[in-house]
């Protein structure tokens, strides 16, 4: 097998890329990820160096794993923030390091992506294997794969790395036959304010419309970034995706994007973007030009589960964080980031944290699990 790093994910044909098995998932596709890097977060300034790699033999591609080179970890929701600091104290540098996972996207996927009909039990090893070699010949601290699929973890934990769990709300889709249904199994209290936002949005004489990537032009794509933009202004962020990543993406993307709009009249007033693959919704940003009590809430949860419960997808992933997710049908899950850290000494001081940390996290999930709206059985 020869390992090759290719600097932008477009490098590697369309062809190629079609047949590895990322199950449909729109961040680990070449549409998402290339378009990003030629347009968006894949800049050198924001810190997203492409270094993905590729296993071959001969000119045929085995296996795929996407992979960055970073100066910071602005976006990448590791959740590393203080690890810079020890490696400082410890005279180490902590940057660069290597990250596999998608830019500014914190949804668990497929990361070991291994051509169709191959043995993954052959590939995904091998895929990891040179991961490793590669952080040890660039001399970064420490490879991180980010949000990865169950099927993995257990690869990923044989091979040394140090597994992170995290902490997700994700609603599911147990054969509901419309968003009534699914309200039925709620506490009366719950349903009644849940029904109560949804009334507030419905009487605003606002007009919402889902609208797939290639069902959206270049103005109504102007309304929907400017939108996107001020949010991020609002908390003194900096927006990761420039107007012509939705665009492109749209495009390219088809029916594997979604954006939930509000009208007022012909004007788009606000807007919640989204991805989706055959069975899962991912829900990722918002923006309002208006104020409206519970129009977030709306855009990006409940037209979300309706849009879910129409087309038959079976999950929905609103991204990280928000206990207030909870109340509206969003259940507890946990997510599995893999760690490799290059020093010996901070490895263990690493996993010690993990350790300490993962307690934590398991009483977090059983918390917030007493908190979900449904009738309790029997």
């Amino acid at each position: 097998m020869q390992i090759v790093l290719h600097h932008t994910a477009t490098a590697i044909p369309d062809e190629d890329w079609a047949l590895l098995d990322h199950g449909d998932d729109p961040f680990a596709s070449r549409a998402f990820l290339g378009t990003a890097e030629k347009v968006g977060a894949g800049a050198t300034a924001m810190g997203w160096q492409a270094r993905h790699l590729a296993l071959y033999e001969g000119k045929l591609l085995l296996g795929l794993l996407p992979l960055y080179l970073r100066s910071h970890s602005f976006g990448d929701f590791s959740r590393d923030w203080n690890w810079a600091s020890a490696w400082q104290r410890a005279g180490l540098d902590y940057y660069p390091k290597l990250v596999s996972g998608m830019p500014y996207t914190p949804s668990p996927g497929p990361r070991l992506l291994v051509r169709r009909g191959l043995a993954r039990d052959t590939v995904a090893p091998a895929l990891i294997e040179a991961a490793l070699d590669v952080t040890r010949q660039l001399g970064a601290s420490s490879w991180q794969c980010l949000f990865v699929e169950e099927e993995d973890r257990a690869r990923l934990a044989a091979a040394g790395l140090l597994m992170r769990r995290g902490v997700q709300f994700h609603w599911f889709n147990r054969g509901y036959r419309d968003f009534d249904d699914f309200l039925a199994g709620f506490t009366a209290d719950k349903r009644k304010k849940l029904k109560r936002e949804r009334r507030a949005v419905a009487e605003s004489g606002l007009r919402l419309e889902a609208r797939h990537g290639d069902e959206i032009d270049a103005e109504l794509w102007r309304a929907i970034h400017r939108q996107y933009r001020d949010t991020f202004a609002r908390y003194g962020n900096h927006p990761a995706f420039p107007l012509e990543f939705f665009i492109e993406a749209g495009a390219l993307l088809a029916k594997r994007l979604v954006v939930f709009v509000a009208f007022h009249g012909q004007t788009p007033v606000a807007s919640a973007i989204c991805y989706r693959d055959a069975d899962t919704l991912y829900g990722r940003h918002w923006g309002s030009e208006i104020e409206l009590p519970g129009l977030h809430f709306e855009l990006c949860y409940y037209q979300g589960i309706d849009y879910c419960i129409r087309h038959g997808l079976q999950s929905f992933e609103p991204g990280a964080q928000g206990e207030h997710k909870l109340a509206r049908g969003f259940e507890p899950v946990a997510t599995w980031s893999a760690f490799w850290i290059a020093h010996p000494g901070m490895r263990r001081a690493v996993a010690d944290f993990i350790v300490r940390e993962d307690s934590a996290m398991q009483d977090y999930e059983a918390e917030t699990a007493n908190h979900l709206p449904f009738k309790q059985a029997g």
